[in-house]
């Protein structure tokens, strides 16, 4: 927005980007943008990337699944959730296919994080 300003008030792209600690290119993007749509065109668009394939009933049922532990979804050797299982799991319940860095990221978005054992 402090770009949108500079930009009303004539200042160049180059000392925009000076400015702002940018690169020039981004100074001349962001004043193409100012110029077709005003400082509305400079707002965030929100973060990136793809939309999560699950809906909120969805992701409530998975973290029921994961709260009720691996035993009851058939992993009864060890009492731990892998991205594999996690993976196997939400193709079981709902038919979509993840990969264990999307399983990852789908555990975050979530709420849970990677549990590092504690050294003794």
């Amino acid at each position: 927005m402090q770009a949108a300003e500079w930009f009303a008030a004539g200042v160049e792209p180059p000392e925009v980007a000076r400015r702002l600690r940018v690169s020039s290119n981004s100074a001349y993007a962001w004043r193409r943008r100012w110029r077709a749509g005003g400082a509305a065109a400079l707002a965030s668009r929100g973060p990136g990337g793809s939309v999560c394939r699950l809906g909120e009933g969805q992701l409530a049922r998975l973290r029921a699944a994961l709260d009720s532990g691996p035993a009851m979804w058939g992993w009864g050797e060890d009492q731990r959730w892998t991205l594999a299982r996690v993976t196997a799991l939400t193709g079981r319940l709902f038919h979509v296919r993840y990969t264990l860095r999307g399983t990852s990221y789908l555990l975050h978005r979530i709420g849970y994080t990677p549990q590092v054992p504690a050294h003794r």
